[in-house]
C-alpha cells in the first residue's frame, strides 16, 4: 500500500565482508591509478621522444637555408619544389574539405532527419577508419583512371580532399549539435530564420570547434603517404598546370629513404621527415592558444 514503509532486511556477514572487499579494491585501485597512469604515459611518449631526437640528429646538420628554399631545376637534393608542392596541395585540399565537411556538418546537425543523419555520422565513421592506402587506391581508380586525370596534381588534391573530409565533418556535426538548445529557440522565437540562426548565432559558437577539427584533418593530411604516392608522381618542378606531376614532402621520404646508405638523398628524406615533425606541432600548439582565446570569450555559455 502506498505510504507503507518497507524495512531493509538485515544484512548478513557475508553480504557486509562483500561489499567491504569491494570498497577496499575501489580504494587501492583509486590510489595505484594515479600512480600507474604517469608511468604509461611515459612508456607512450618517450618513443616519440626518441624518434624525434634521432630524426632531429640526422637532419640539422645538413639542413641549411639553400636547401629549404632553391628550387633549382639541377638539383634534386633541395626541399624547395616540394615544400612548395606541398603547401599547395595542403592549400586546395583543405580548402574542398572544409567546404564539404562543414556543409555536412551543419546539414546532418540542422536539416537532415534523425534517419538520414545517422547514415550519414555511419559512413563517416567508416571512412575514418579505412586505412589510408585503401583510400589511396580510391582515388587512383576514381580520378587517375576513371576521370582519366593521370598522376597528376588535381588528382592528389581530390584524393587528400577526400581524405580529409571526415575529420572534419565529424568535429563540425558535433560542434553545430552542441549549440544549447535555448539558444536556437531564443534565435528562432525572436523571428530568425535557419540561414540567420547558423550564420549568426550557431557558427560563432560553434566555431572553435571546427577549427580544431580543420588543424587536426590538416595535422593528420599533411603526414599521409598512400593517397599521394597513389594518384602522382615526384617532380623537380613546380606544378603549371592542373595535370603536372607534383613532389610532397611524404612521398619524398617514401622515395628517398631506402637509398643506399651514404646518400645524399637519405639526408634529404631526414631533413622532410623533420620539417613534417615541426609544422605537426606547430598546428597542434596554434590550434590550442586560438581555441583558449574563444574558450574565454563563450565561459559560462553552457551553464
Amino acid at each position: 500500500m502506498a505510504g507503507i514503509l518497507v524495512a531493509e532486511p538485515p544484512r548478513t556477514p557475508d553480504v557486509l565482508f562483500d561489499m567491504s572487499i569491494r570498497t577496499r579494491w575501489r580504494i587501492g585501485f583509486d590510489r595505484w591509478i594515479g600512480r600507474v597512469l604517469p608511468l604509461l604515459f611515459l612508456v607512450a611518449v618517450l618513443p616519440v621522444l626518441d624518434l624525434v631526437y634521432y630524426t632531429s640528429a640526422r637532419a640539422l646538420p645538413t639542413l641549411t637555408f639553400q636547401v629549404l628554399t632553391s628550387t633549382s631545376l639541377t638539383q634534386t637534393d633541395t626541399l624547395g619544389v616540394p615544400i612548395i608542392s606541398t603547401a599547395e596541395i595542403m592549400a586546395f585540399s583543405t580548402l574542398l574539405a572544409v567546404a564539404f565537411g562543414i556543409f555536412g556538418g551543419v546539414a546532418t546537425a540542422e536539416f537532415l532527419s534523425e534517419r538520414a543523419a545517422g547514415y550519414v555520422r555511419m559512413t563517416a565513421n567508416l571512412l575514418v577508419g579505412l586505412p589510408s592506402v585503401t583510400l589511396g587506391y580510391f582515388g587512383y581508380f576514381t580520378f587517375v583512371l576513371y576521370f582519366g586525370w593521370g598522376l597528376s596534381f588535381i588528382a592528389a588534391v581530390f584524393t587528400l580532399a577526400f581524405f580529409m573530409t571526415p575529420y572534419i565533418f565529424r568535429t563540425a556535426d558535433l560542434a553545430f549539435t552542441s549549440v544549447p538548445r535555448h539558444i536556437r529557440e531564443a534565435a528562432f522565437g525572436s523571428g530568425a530564420g535557419p540561414q540567420q540562426y547558423i550564420l549568426r548565432v550557431a557558427t560563432p559558437i560553434a566555431f572553435p570547434q571546427v577549427l580544431n577539427g580543420i588543424f587536426l584533418a590538416m595535422a593528420i593530411g599533411i603526414g599521409e603517404t598512400a593517397p599521394i604516392v597513389l594518384t602522382t608522381t615526384l617532380s623537380t618542378t613546380l606544378p603549371n598546370t592542373l595535370y603536372s606531376p607534383v613532389s610532397f614532402l611524404t612521398a619524398l621520404i617514401w622515395e628517398n629513404y631506402s637509398q643506399p646508405a651514404g646518400s645524399p638523398l637519405v639526408d634529404l628524406a631526414f631533413q622532410a621527415a623533420f620539417l613534417l615533425i615541426v609544422v605537426v606541432i606547430a598546428l597542434n600548439v596554434v590550434v590550442r592558444l586560438i581555441s583558449r582565446r574563444f574558450e574565454k570569450r563563450l565561459e559560462g555559455l553552457y551553464q
